[in-house]
């Protein structure tokens, strides 16, 4: 008798965003693995990596989401932090050990005129226990582990603000912070220690936005954990679009031909969708959502006289 093959499990088809406020302790890809669990879905991404230590919100994309992971993590990030100082740690916040001391403390003025150095385009090394890789090991690992130090390159980050908020007490300062992609947050509070003359480490971490997620959108881990398992609350229902990811990408409606040649690859031509559409100025090279019947069809770039499309959505 011939035997049926059996074919890999798939998930449910279910697309969107969950905006999460992840809780200390846990990594970005444990809160994947747990709205997995909670959703049985065939896809599943975060949108911007927190550390353990850090809380705030992560973005979770779910199927057709999962496509414009890359737009969130290219986006703006806000983040809260509060600096210890006296310490500098090898992790550059409280879960790692002690490498170095300072008696001194900074002061207010001190502090607010060595801020400005810290904004705009910086030049800064990741901390050692961080995600990057080198020859295909991560630098926690070659730090954790092999216990070796790792040896990371400079890279040119943006930071839009620096601000202090308030001194909390003699060693204790609260910060706030606006970054572009691939800015660390405990690199940036240990070279404003060492910019000082003194030593400091991060001891919270919070992300308040995350592109177009603000942590006011989001939901608990914990509370939609307990919600999904115990009262059979469906997690759909905290479901977000997928091209809520897109909300800062200029949009324009195209019609049902044009969709159709979009949604096959086919570049249409510019200028009768840009005639149809009230829209501000767009140059070569930008990029738009086409969009029909409110859901976007493709990202598209202008070239050539022509939108051509760069990411099939339908979403």
């Amino acid at each position: 008798m011939k035997q049926r093959r059996q074919g890999r499990r798939q998930g449910k088809r279910i697309s969107g965003w969950l905006a999460i406020d992840k809780p200390p302790g846990l990594t970005s890809t444990a809160v994947v693995n747990v709205i997995k669990s909670l959703t049985n879905a065939d896809r599943v991404g975060h949108g911007g990596t927190l550390d353990p230590l850090a809380t705030g919100v992560l973005p979770i994309a779910i199927g057709q989401a999962t496509k414009v992971v890359q737009h969130v993590m290219d986006g703006l990030k806000n983040y809260q932090f509060i600096v210890r100082w006296g310490e500098e740690r090898d992790t550059d916040d409280s879960e790692g050990q002690v490498i170095s001391t300072s008696d001194k403390r900074p002061s207010v003025e001190t502090i607010a005129a060595a801020l400005p150095a810290f904004t705009g385009k910086i030049e800064q090394v990741p901390p050692r226990f961080s995600a990057i890789k080198l020859k295909g090991k991560r630098a926690y690992d070659i730090a954790r582990f092999d216990g070796l130090e790792p040896t990371l390159k400079a890279r040119q980050v943006q930071v839009h603000s620096f601000t202090l908020i308030s001194i909390l007490d003699v060693d204790h300062a609260l910060f706030e912070v606006c970054s572009g992609k691939g800015a660390y947050m405990r690199a940036l509070a240990r070279d404003l220690a060492r910019a000082l003359g003194v030593t400091g480490h991060i001891v919270q971490l919070r992300r308040t936005t995350c592109g177009p997620f603000h942590v006011d959108m989001a939901i608990p881990l914990d509370k939609l954990e307990e919600e999904s398992r115990s009262t059979c609350t469906s997690v759909s229902q905290y479901l977000l679009p997928a091209a809520t990811a897109l909300a800062n990408i200029p949009a324009l409606v195209v019609s049902q031909q044009e969709a159709y040649k979009l949604d096959h690859g086919q570049p249409i031509p510019v200028l009768g969708v840009l005639t149809r559409n009230a829209q501000g100025p767009l140059t070569a090279g930008d990029t738009v959502r086409a969009m029909k019947d409110g859901k976007v069809v493709a990202l598209a770039r202008i070239e050539g006289g022509a939108l051509r499309p760069v990411r099939i959505l339908n979403c």
